[in-house]
């Protein structure tokens, strides 16, 4: 069993507490009426689907309820941080040295 720590509840929780909601970060056209077919296409249904990190929407579903962003590999489904929507996402040194912290503790 997978335990994601929520950023809002401060616990670690079984995984199924959460509901996983898609990529994070996607930017919303600024004038959506505008866009041809192929960018409205790629804006709500195109998504990375990376082996390695991704950085995901979650919901803590049967706790606080409220949404989340996680940076999480997708090799080995561990959760790597977790950190509240709205929050800048976290540079590419960051989310280096979080693997690097990982790969030392276990």
């Amino acid at each position: 069993m997978l335990l994601i720590k929520c950023p809002y509840c401060q616990e670690e929780r079984s995984e199924l507490e959460f509901h996983g909601a898609g990529e994070a970060h996607i930017v919303r056209p600024a004038n959506i009426a505008e866009i041809s077919d192929a960018e409205f296409e790629a804006f709500f249904f195109l998504r990375d689907n990376p082996k390695g990190i991704i950085f995901e929407r979650w919901r803590h579903l049967y706790g606080c309820g409220r949404f989340f962003n996680a940076v999480r590999d997708t090799v080995s489904d561990k959760f790597l941080l977790t950190y509240k929507a709205g929050e800048a996402k976290p540079d590419d040194a960051a989310v280096q040295a979080l693997i690097d912290n990982k790969g030392a503790a276990q």
